[in-house]
């Protein structure tokens, strides 16, 4: 099993948001009970969400997870 993280630079025209994506590829050797399990535990601790599923002939599997990328200012403030 293979994870690659992508970060989308593109914003969307109505929501002016920024992606995460994790994709995730799965050899046909590999079981789906394995690949299952990661997905979950993307989707519960790393508030990933299961965005695209692809099966391709021979078996292997790719998933597409994605997260908002959230910016967080910071309210410390420098006074002296």
């Amino acid at each position: 099993m293979r994870e690659q993280e992508i970060t989308s630079r593109l914003d969307s025209l109505e929501q002016r948001q920024q992606w995460e994506y994790l994709v995730m590829t799965v050899a046909p050797r590999d079981s789906v009970a394995e690949a299952r399990r990661k997905v979950v535990e993307h989707a519960e601790y790393g508030k990933w969400e299961l965005q695209r599923t692809v099966l391709y002939r021979g078996g292997a599997r790719r998933y597409w997870m994605r997260r908002r990328i959230m910016r967080v200012r910071s309210t410390l403030t420098l006074s002296r």
